[in-house]
């Protein structure tokens, strides 16, 4: 069965970066925001990036994104999916980019794991006209790489 991503793009006119997932899993596609599954590691990852306190409601993760001048959105607009492995997804739509490269001064773009690396080379590079650095996922499921590693990793999107 075909799911529609149901959560909008985040992102304001400040934003610089762009970070993509490949597609919600049914803890976010239920909780209607990004990276909603208690052990993923997005959120702990970005807060020990920019310095900041663990944001633990939907606003305070909306407030951390933006005044650190990051947008957040996925590369699939819809697909099939099983529960939540990108493994499974088959019949990818391309999200649309293009209202958050229009309104917001976007200079690089990370993906969160591979997935999404190979879902925007395949979809949206050539739209963009910009590459994507791929950073190891902060799911679960990349149980080789520890918390402090993807601290490490991640420290690449820190705007200047």
């Amino acid at each position: 069965m075909t799911q529609v991503h149901p959560i909008p793009p985040l992102y304001d006119g400040t934003s610089r970066i762009l970070i993509l997932g490949s597609f919600p899993s049914v803890q976010s596609r239920r909780r209607m925001f990004f990276y909603h599954h208690p052990q993923n590691r997005f959120w702990k990852v970005l807060a020990a990036v920019y310095g900041c306190r663990l944001p633990e409601s939907v606003e305070e993760k909306k407030d951390m994104l933006l005044r650190n001048h990051v947008a957040l959105w996925d590369v699939i607009a819809s697909c099939e999916i099983e529960g939540s492995s990108d493994a499974s997804i088959r019949g990818a739509v391309p999200a649309d980019l293009g209202a958050i490269l229009e309104a917001a001064p976007i200079g690089r773009i990370f993906c969160n794991g591979a997935a999404s690396h190979r879902l925007y080379q395949t979809h949206q590079q050539k739209r963009t006209g910009l590459e994507a650095v791929r950073l190891p996922s902060t799911s679960p499921a990349n149980a080789a790489w520890s918390l402090s590693r993807l601290i490490e990793a991640w420290s690449v999107i820190q705007t200047p």
